[in-house]
């Protein structure tokens, strides 16, 4: 009988295992991937600097926005916002933020109602209008009259759509990679937010580095890149995705309904475009229209038309490097940054 006991416990043991090993996220294939686990407001997650939360209503509800505010050592220097992509938060910012800290500028993060550390609510309507008039309210409530807006990805739509609708308060915009350089409905399939919740549910660790490998990075993959990917994995990994998922459907319907591509021609403040021209981002791809021919995501091309809309954008190409310049060659980035914010002073 003992030996009957033990055998089976050696079994359960056995199964148990199998069962873990095959589940479809621990399949992602690393140790990192394997391990990391978030609640849906990253509580565990640690930002770079201290994380305040504005209070807020919108919409009927009682919200928090997470920031990171470091005051400037030179207020004569002025204010930088830093918007964040969808698959990233305020804390990638880090470096950025560093570098513009020590030059005297005051540096405001917000996480986006939606994103990172700030609220999450599931019924909410998500636009580019909405978040950039939260973050007005923000930049209000912190006092500040002026800023320059630095966007990158999806937040390069919403400080596009920030500038358009606040002319007054945005000094300069920079588009670092921004998304939305094409008019996605023009070329592809309208997609409804089912469909992007079922699409999102099924989401694992290595889809995200997969995804990031081939378009962000052409191929190439380390440690850096690994660390950028940590937020989103323990989300995928952790208690709330299903809800999250939700949420992160909205954006997408809202990258696809807001374009902002065609009111370029409005800018009213100075404008500079960093693009990696390696980039290959380009939401619709998977589900293009019958018979369009055009290639989405090229934006080794994307700056010479974006010329043509407005003459007036100045367009910094960054060969050899993809969606996170940022990221990928920070010394290259920040002398572009630096070059352009000190023509403002001149």
């Amino acid at each position: 009988m003992r030996t009957f006991k033990i055998f089976i416990t050696a079994f359960i043991g056995i199964l148990i295992t199998i069962t873990i090993c095959t589940s479809p996220k621990v399949l992602a294939g690393t140790k990192l991937e394997n391990q990391i686990t978030y609640d849906k407001h990253l509580r565990n997650y640690k930002y770079p600097f201290e994380v305040k939360k504005y209070k807020f209503y919108s919409q009927g509800k009682s919200l928090e926005m997470a920031y990171m505010y470091l005051m400037p050592n030179k207020p004569e220097k002025g204010i930088v916002t830093l918007l964040h992509g969808k698959n990233f938060n305020g804390a990638y910012w880090k470096e950025t933020a560093n570098f513009l800290y020590t030059r005297g500028y005051g540096v405001l993060i917000p996480d986006q109602i939606g994103f990172g550390k700030s609220e999450k609510p599931v019924d909410y309507q998500y636009s580019f209008e909405a978040l950039a008039h939260n973050t007005r309210r923000l930049l209000r409530q912190l006092n500040i009259e002026k800023t320059m807006i630095v966007g990158h990805s999806m937040g390069g739509m919403l400080a596009s759509r920030f500038a358009l609708l606040y002319p007054s308060i945005t000094s300069h915009l920079t588009l670092l990679n921004p998304i939305g350089l094409e008019n996605y409905l023009l070329y592809s399939e309208y997609k409804d937010i089912d469909f992007f919740y079922k699409k999102e549910l099924k989401l694992t660790p290595e889809d995200v580095k997969k995804y990031q490998k081939t378009n962000y990075y052409a191929g190439r993959w380390n440690s850096k890149y690994e660390k950028l990917i940590t937020p989103l994995v323990g989300l995928i990994n952790g208690p709330d995705w299903e809800e999250l998922a939700q949420i992160s459907a909205r954006a997408y319907d809202m990258i696809f309904t807001g374009p902002v591509i065609e009111e370029f021609k409005n800018f009213r403040m100075p404008v500079t475009m960093i693009l990696g021209t390696r980039d290959r981002t380009a939401p619709g791809r998977g589900w293009m229209k019958q018979g369009i021919q055009y290639e989405l995501g090229r934006y080794d091309e994307l700056g010479a038309k974006i010329k043509k809309r407005n003459t007036n954008i100045k367009v910094v190409e960054l060969n050899g490097l993809g969606h996170l310049p940022h990221v990928e060659d920070f010394d290259k980035f920040s002398k572009i940054l630096k070059d352009e914010f000190d023509e403002l002073k001149n």
